[in-house]
């Protein structure tokens, strides 16, 4: 017997691909959905002989506004219904503003919030039907503060599903708890152009495990790692801007 069916989006990669690891290896169902269905296919063989746990698969572009919620339902039929959707998918493209690559920052804003906004919809379509379910948002420690040159949209977007979350979780609908989960540096594909030395940056497993320990305990909101990222988030939020140009 397991725990139920979970979503993830963006679940092809990086810290996608790794939650679906981890979370079948916790006895979940999983419903999986990516652009790169080739690479998301690939995983799911892995997953099932691994675990043996039950995993479907879809093909999905999250700033695709009709394929969304489509897709949402066609999970919750093969499933009888869901029980945690993580909106994970994003990317991390950008520049400064005004240097010409306005392409890349719409891009991003475009898969970050308002894709998350359609995944929101659509999940929340099937848990206030059911009334129960978990909403899990991907956010970012860059969400906390503004960030400066190419993490200027990034971050904002970040800001944005938080925001999202917290909204969600002051309506208080029957039966569904909302989380948010805000990760530091955790070594994924978006960001492996990063230096390895980076500080305080940890392996994708790692990492990953601490997301996922959190939205299991169904916390509100979560800093992973907790160590050091609880403190850097409380001092974030009360340092001088000209501190917090340091870390972007």
């Amino acid at each position: 017997m397991g725990n139920g069916t979970v979503v993830i989006t963006g679940a092809s990669a990086g810290l996608g691909a790794e939650m679906a690891r981890q979370f079948a290896a916790r006895g979940w169902d999983l419903a999986l959905c990516a652009r790169r269905t080739d690479r998301l296919d690939a995983l799911a063989a892995e997953i099932r002989e691994r675990t043996g746990r039950r995993v479907e698969t879809a093909a999905l572009d999250v700033t695709d506004a009709d394929a969304v919620p489509a897709v949402f339902r066609r999970f919750d039929e093969a499933f009888g219904g869901l029980d945690r959707v993580v909106v994970n998918a994003g990317l991390g493209k950008g520049a400064p503003l005004g240097t010409g690559r306005a392409d890349a920052n719409r891009e991003t804003a475009m898969t970050n919030f308002v894709g998350a906004l359609a995944q929101c919809e659509a999940a929340l379509e099937v848990f206030r039907r059911q009334r129960r379910g978990h909403l899990v948002l991907v956010s970012s420690m860059s969400a906390l503060r503004g960030m400066r040159r190419s993490m200027t949209t990034y971050a904002a977007t970040k800001a944005g599903v938080a925001a999202l979350a917290e909204g969600l979780r002051s309506e208080r609908i029957p039966g569904v708890d909302v989380s948010v989960v805000y990760p530091g540096y955790i070594r994924s594909e978006m960001n492996e152009h990063v230096q390895q030395a980076t500080r305080f940056m940890v392996d994708t497993e790692t990492g990953v495990r601490a997301m996922v320990q959190a939205i299991e305990a169904r916390k509100a909101k979560a800093y992973v790692p907790a160590w050091p990222w609880v403190p850097i988030g409380v001092a974030m939020r009360v340092l001088p801007l000209s501190v917090v140009r340091k870390l972007s």
